[in-house]
């Protein structure tokens, strides 16, 4: 039996999506910047899935900016925000638990004369809107604060701190890293206070290499990528059609029975919180199960590193990952967990269990079969 839990890392395409791809790679093949049939083809596929994405967010088609994922709409969000505002001020907040992709643009922003303060979080892995608020400063620009924790799926206060933010720091943008909720929780960022939002299409069955950054009809961003001035000069290149048409599928897929696949993730996760409970050294980090977005856990099994309880695992085709997809091919100790306060002995024994909708209870009794087995195992080969 394979079981894949790591869908926090990458998820398997919907059957709509690889159809559509094919299709606009072996049949509606146009360049849409081209003014024949095949370009205007191309070109409705585009527009489409702009309709498409900006229903989901209650928002304007030209407030959707396709990127190639997360990480660039992360950075084009920081960067290209930062530039547009500089002469306000230079003063960028963000979280201590953040992406690296919002992380790293913002350490290399402090190096081009920005000043960043890095907010604290408590023991869930959660950011007060308090705290937000006490960083506030008048030369403030720009905000940046996840929604979903990529590790704990701890959930942030998003609409509170967009509420503090535009109240005291009415000159300030605020951005969200929503890589792990969209797909998860109905986000409407107009209404919520959002700015600018960051979107992957491969974390909710869209094609690698796809996503979108939410900019808010007003704001401005100042294009990180030149060249032929596609997509209103914001982001130039040749549209990737077949990556936006996946994309744009896999959203409307997604959010068709959201309420129901978001229950069977929760009772999984209990199912599994019931089964780990009696392992003795085991902890659920973070927010209580259902405070925590539906399908993320993190699992801290004392006494047994992480890398080798992915391997035992492995072998019995259970697939999990020791942290972000992003980071745990490095030795270097979880910043997440390290936020939260987590020992170094329990974060290099802290493993990610990852859900989707299409995971099931049955996979979730065959994996506490396994690590019932695997972990007294483990254990006594780590005390010799």
């Amino acid at each position: 039996m394979e079981v894949y839990f790591d869908n926090s890392a990458t998820t398997r395409c919907y059957e709509s999506v690889r159809d559509i791809v094919i299709r606009t790679m072996m049949e509606d093949y146009g360049n849409p910047s081209s003014m024949h049939l095949k370009g205007i083809e191309a070109e409705h596929y585009v527009t489409d899935a702009a309709r498409t994405i900006a229903s989901l967010l209650k928002a304007q088609p030209k407030e959707i900016i396709y990127t190639s994922g997360g990480t660039e709409s992360d950075n084009l969000a920081l960067y290209g925000a930062a530039e547009a505002y500089k002469r306000a001020g230079k003063h960028i907040i963000t979280t201590r638990v953040e992406h690296p992709a919002v992380m790293n643009p913002a350490a290399f922003l402090e190096k081009q004369g920005f000043e960043v303060t890095y907010l604290p979080v408590d023991s869930c892995g959660v950011v007060h809107p308090e705290t937000v608020a006490e960083a506030l400063r008048e030369d403030t620009i720009l905000v940046s604060v996840m929604y979903v924790n990529n590790e704990t799926g701890s959930v942030m206060p998003v609409e509170e701190t967009a509420r503090v933010v535009h109240e005291k720091s009415p000159k300030a943008v605020f951005h969200v890293d929503a890589v792990q909720a969209f797909g998860k929780y109905r986000i409407f960022p107009a209404k919520t206070g959002i700015d600018l939002m960051s979107v992957s299409g491969h974390k909710i069955h869209g094609p690698k290499g796809t996503g979108f950054l939410y900019i808010r009809d007003g704001v401005r961003v100042v294009p990180q990528m030149l060249g032929g001035g596609q997509q209103n000069g914001m982001r130039s290149g040749t549209d990737n059609v077949p990556g936006i048409a996946g994309l744009a599928c896999a959203a409307e897929q997604i959010y068709r029975d959201l309420d129901a696949s978001c229950e069977r993730m929760y009772a999984i996760k209990e199912r599994l919180a019931e089964g780990l409970a009696g392992l003795g050294g085991v902890h659920i980090n973070g927010c209580a199960l259902r405070d925590a977005a539906p399908h993320i856990m993190s699992v801290t099994f004392e006494g047994i590193r992480s890398e080798v309880l992915l391997h035992a695992l492995e072998e019995k085709g259970i697939y999990i990952s020791a942290g972000s997809a992003c980071s745990s091919h490095k030795r270097k100790p979880s910043a997440v967990l390290s936020a939260m306060g987590l020992p170094k002995a329990h974060i290099e024994s802290t493993v990610r269990i990852s859900l989707c909708e299409e995971n099931t209870l049955q996979e979730a009794d065959y994996f506490l079969e396994v690590i019932n087995e695997t972990v007294p195992l483990l254990r006594r080969f780590t005390r010799r």
